[in-house]
């Protein structure tokens, strides 16, 4: 059983990659680093699905990590993204990420390959054993459509290194049951803002949030309200976001949340992505655009 706080909690961000002329923008991602700790988001990660990873090349993730851990200087924690469905491929990202100073490495369970769970063991295995740093389990079924059973993320928490969880299950009772039969030092964060207050409720940490990239002072407060004992409050942030957490998802991610990120006018990056992924439509802007403005994040 592990024992103690657990590494991370509170409200981090699955952070966009700012394009610029189909580049990776370099000087608004390091602007976009900067605002969320200014902004009291509590971690930071680069290059998950919210990043775009699946259309950078290896070169250009590697340069995200290293922007973003640069940029970070320590201030708050860095879980660089380093999955992949080739475990080779994941564990030359996870040894990147150790090597440049990254806190932990976030590890998707791999997508399309559809593993059993045995192959989900000795994928996360290797991944572990090659990492000099904490490794996050990510677990998304809606996107990599293999989901890992409880039982085998209990049997890798026996790992020294495997030491949290992302879940994107949407299923609520995951906290309650990991924490009973793991302990209180895996650190379980919600992947699904519209959840994360009862992930938490349930027994979860925090959140890797698509929404705090536009809107992160709002959540580190809720989280903050949470771990303070002030329910009310908590709950009161939580329902006045509901709306935008909808709307970062009225269509495909990243699409919504990179619009929004645009309309603040700071510098953080543009609409801009890369094929499959187009821009959202005039419809969804707009819907955009509206919450926002009633949350007095634009005028």
């Amino acid at each position: 059983m592990m024992t103690g706080d657990p590494l991370f909690r509170g409200s981090y961000v699955a952070l966009v990659t700012p394009f610029k002329n189909g580049a990776v923008d370099e000087a608004a991602f390091r602007k976009l680093v900067s605002w969320q700790i200014s902004e009291g988001t509590k971690g930071l990660i680069p290059v998950g699905t919210t990043g775009e990873s699946p259309t950078l090349s290896h070169d250009e993730h590697k340069l995200v990590v290293e922007l973003c851990i640069d940029e970070a200087a320590g201030r708050v924690p860095v879980i660089a993204g380093a999955g992949s469905n080739s475990t080779a491929e994941a564990v030359d990202f996870v040894r990147h990420a150790s090597q440049v100073g990254a806190n932990a490495v976030l590890v998707v369970t791999p997508y399309y390959n559809k593993p059993t769970q045995n192959g989900l063991m000795r994928h996360y295995e290797a991944v572990a054993e090659a990492s000099d740093v904490p490794v996050v389990i990510y677990d998304i079924p809606g996107r990599s459509v293999v989901s890992m059973d409880i039982d085998t993320m209990v049997a890798l928490a026996e790992h020294p290194n495997i030491t949290g969880v992302k879940d994107s299950s949407q299923d609520l009772s995951r906290p309650t049951m990991l924490a009973n039969a793991i302990g209180s030092g895996f650190s379980m964060l919600s992947g699904e803002d519209g959840t994360a207050l009862p992930f938490r409720a349930a027994g979860g940490h925090g959140c890797i949030s698509v929404t705090a990239n536009v809107a992160p002072r709002m959540l580190s407060d809720m989280h903050e309200a949470w771990d303070a004992g002030d329910i009310a409050a908590a709950m009161a942030i939580n329902a006045k976001i509901m709306p935008l957490h909808s709307a970062m998802f009225c269509e495909t991610s990243p699409g919504p949340v990179k619009y929004a990120a645009s309309l603040l006018g700071i510098g953080i990056g543009s609409e801009e992505m890369r094929l499959p992924m187009t821009d959202i439509s005039n419809t969804s802007k707009q819907t955009v655009r509206l919450i926002m403005q009633q949350l007095n994040l634009i005028s």
